[in-house]
């Protein structure tokens, strides 16, 4: 009876498994979204944004996130099983249904749309481009040899959504948003990009012989033995660009420090990564956010010190 008892209480409750498919303990991947978002959140507000922009887009980053991880694990079930870090995963192991799984990210995403309705007309257009990106995701590891380009603009749209909540009117057209969200929005997105290509490489170089096992393309196998210097190059573009594009908005020296202190962190991700140990791409992809981090606080303070 003890043994029946404890395995009952061994079994996850449904709620457990949800919090599993969406990666609850595992913050690092929202925060990944998070800080260039608020950054140009605060870029466009020209400062503090103010309480219901910052709550939309801190909830918001959330819960697309967490959609998100739930269309990426129905769409890899198949290739997750043949993976030890994820032959476990709720909806590879069968604990979560594919209904289940698809269902909670409709909910989620629906909560996030829910939050983005009470802006403006161009933020909510681009609401839709970002989720038909986030679909999109995960099937380009498929087709295209460098699937993490697709997933750059995804986890970097909160950007250009960002100043279109800022500085957007309630027109709903293209003219709108192209007057919202200025060409500096985009390239901050496309600058952003190359962060995420520098992070989502040293993740792919962990399952590197898995993924070739099983035949999925990713950026560490695009690049071979050019991955260290691949995503040291990409740190590279990311961090000279968005501090050239934050001196071209009004940032300045404050800002630059916390660019310093990113580029700082970059360098000790060489250390971790040089050697394409699995633990140590992993504590670089995992400790990532920090980088974000910095850039943020950064460009906070350089705005409340003018």
């Amino acid at each position: 009876m003890s043994s029946t008892a404890s395995s009952s209480s061994a079994t996850p409750t449904r709620l457990q498994l949800y919090l599993q498919l969406i990666r609850w303990d595992r913050p690092a991947g929202w925060l990944l979204l998070l800080w260039p978002t608020l950054s140009a959140l605060w870029i466009a507000a020209d400062g503090w944004p103010g309480w219901h922009l910052l709550t939309v887009f801190t909830l918001g980053t959330v819960l697309m996130r967490s959609a998100g991880c739930c269309v990426n694990d129905v769409a890899d079930r198949d290739f997750d099983k043949h993976v030890k870090r994820t032959a476990n995963r709720p909806v590879t192991s069968g604990a979560v249904s594919v209904k289940e799984a698809l269902g909670l990210g409709a909910l989620l995403a629906l909560a996030s749309f829910g939050l983005v309705l009470t802006t403006n007309a161009p933020t909510i257009l681009l609401s839709f481009a970002a989720l038909a990106v986030t679909l999109l995701y995960p099937y380009a590891k498929r087709v295209l040899n460098m699937p993490q380009a697709v997933l750059g603009v995804a986890f970097s749209f909160g950007i250009p959504m960002a100043f279109a909540a800022a500085l957007g009117g309630n027109e709903w057209s293209l003219a709108a948003i192209q007057a919202a969200v200025p060409r500096s929005a985009w390239a901050l997105l496309v600058a952003n990009l190359f962060w995420v290509l520098a992070y989502d490489t040293e993740y792919a170089m962990v399952d590197r012989d898995d993924d070739i096992r099983i035949g999925i393309k990713t950026s560490a196998l695009t690049l071979g033995r050019f991955d260290v210097i691949g995503v040291m190059a990409f740190y590279a573009i990311y961090l000279g660009s968005w501090a050239a594009l934050g001196l071209r908005l009004g940032l300045g020296w404050i800002f630059l420090t916390g660019v310093a202190v990113a580029a700082a962190q970059v360098l000790w991700h060489y250390r971790l990564i040089k050697d394409r140990s699995r633990e140590g791409c992993f504590k670089a992809f995992r400790e990532n956010h920090w980088l974000g981090f910095a850039v943020f606080v950064g460009t906070v303070l350089d705005l409340a010190m003018r």
